[in-house]
């Protein structure tokens, strides 16, 4: 007999594999190393017509069958469509080894036609859309989504920032972020708040400029059973305790109006809110992370703003420089939303040419990085065959200004300045015995900056 033919004591676990598989109603069949059929369900053997199939080779009783291959490329497929009197179906097949020997192969139909496929299809995509709404709505709820590893950027900027917000995390302080709309303030928030040990805690936003001036206070400190006219009957909580032991991320805090000014202050003060309606205080437990494209000096001279409020808010500042200012994180920034993008639109790219990067890299980018990701967006709905990114893929006011041989004037004029500037950072480095502290000094720089230009040249010191 053939391997794969079960004999003596093996007998009792043929038949039990049998009945397993016939009262399972599965479509299986089992070959040799021969491609010889040793074993086959009842269901299959009355849909191929053969009561009797053992020993025969499978192409005998199984049409457009391929475990006869299998058995010799040691190779599996998996969901392939096969055809069986006029039936599609999808069916995987899979080889037996025993000691890294091919013994035989195994067949089983997963689905016996399309229809049933397409109906499990259906349903897995329905539970899938189902389960990032349902993740969807959690972290616009209470959760950070960000971490400093999702914030880009190579300029010593970015790096310098990342490190001062870290250090901030591990304290309590209040934060201020500034910056022009479209940096990333909100990025800085999530990532802080993560950082941080009430990161197992809630992170509650609130756009100061998205809520109507007469419902603000309620939003921020809720409000008790019937405060005014439809009001819920049981009431309602606020930001501030949704954000209990965790924090609140105050965005476009600029717009805040005076009268709401003056009820932050008191939370701050008194770490306390009260509730529209109510008639006793309750104790909050909250650490403000806020953010605003204004000048809040200018604010506060021009007297739209609190000044005690502002250096309440204002004890740790940080502030992000606009991206026409560190073009050298264009290129990464760039780099991350086409594959953020590309995977959320479902478009394959290939790369994008060293001609576009240097368009990006040209333009002003009063958006900052929200106009980036826009114009990554329109370039992916325009992309060509050869799935590469290129300078006509963006709007006119980007690739208006471009040209060929302006590209390669402004390429070779910066091969000259970083091969000056390499050379001058060696020398220094020698001239200083080798200290980087030293060097920094010299070269009028901080150790950030160096160490980042250091790693740019590829220059390795130690």
């Amino acid at each position: 007999m053939d391997g794969l033919y079960y004999q003596g004591d093996n007998t009792d676990y043929k038949e039990i594999l049998d009945t397993i598989l016939d009262n399972a109603e599965e479509w299986v069949v089992i070959v040799n190393e021969k491609g010889k059929i040793t074993m086959m369900s009842k269901g299959y053997k009355e849909f191929c017509g053969d009561e009797n199939p053992e020993g025969k080779y499978v192409t005998e009783v199984i049409e457009n069958t391929n475990l006869h291959n299998i058995v010799k490329t040691g190779k599996a497929e998996l969901g392939v469509i096969m055809k069986v009197k006029d039936q599609n179906m999808i069916a995987s097949r899979i080889p037996i080894k025993k000691n890294d020997k091919i013994i035989g192969a195994l067949g089983k139909v997963i689905f016996k036609d399309l229809s049933g496929f397409y109906e499990m299809s259906k349903k897995v995509n329905h539970m899938e859309k189902e389960l990032a709404f349902y993740r969807h709505q959690l972290s616009i709820q209470k959760t950070a989504k960000y971490t400093f590893s999702n914030i880009k950027g190579e300029s010593a900027h970015i790096q310098n920032l990342i490190k001062v917000c870290k250090r901030a995390s591990r304290l309590d302080s209040n934060i201020l972020i500034t910056g022009e709309s479209g940096t990333g303030k909100e990025l800085f928030a999530h990532s802080i708040h993560n950082e941080s040990e009430r990161s197992c805690h809630p992170f509650v936003k609130v756009n100061c400029s998205a809520i109507p001036n007469e419902l603000l206070e309620s939003e921020l400190f809720g409000y008790e059973e019937g405060a005014f006219t439809g009001a819920k009957k049981e009431g309602k909580k606020g930001k501030f305790e949704l954000a209990e032991n965790g924090t609140i991320f105050l965005d476009e805090i600029g717009d805040m109006p005076l009268y709401m000014q003056a009820k932050l202050l008191r939370v701050l003060q008194e770490k306390e809110i009260d509730k529209v309606g109510g008639t006793f205080s309750k104790s909050v437990n909250v650490r403000i992370i806020s953010a605003t494209n204004k000048d809040l000096s200018k604010e506060v001279k021009n007297g739209t703003f609190r000044e005690d409020l502002y250096y309440r808010l204002n004890v740790m500042n940080i502030h992000i420089d606009p991206l026409r200012e560190r073009k050298e994180d264009i290129k990464p920034l760039a780099l991350e939303l086409i594959k953020k993008l590309s995977d959320e639109m479902g478009v394959y790219v290939k790369e994008i040419s060293n001609e576009a990067i240097y368009a990006l890299e040209e333009y002003s980018w009063p958006g900052n990085i929200r106009e980036l990701e826009n114009v990554i967006e329109r370039a992916l709905n325009l992309i060509d065959n050869d799935f590469v990114i290129k300078v006509a893929h963006f709007p006119r006011n980007i690739s208006g200004d471009f040209t060929e041989s302006k590209h390669l004037q402004k390429k070779q004029l910066k091969e000259i300045l970083d091969a000056v500037e390499k050379e001058t950072i060696l020398k220094s480095f020698e001239n200083n015995n080798r200290n980087k502290k030293k060097t920094a000094q010299e070269l009028n720089i901080s150790r950030t900056n160096l160490y980042a230009k250091l790693k740019s040249y590829e220059i390795d010191l130690d």
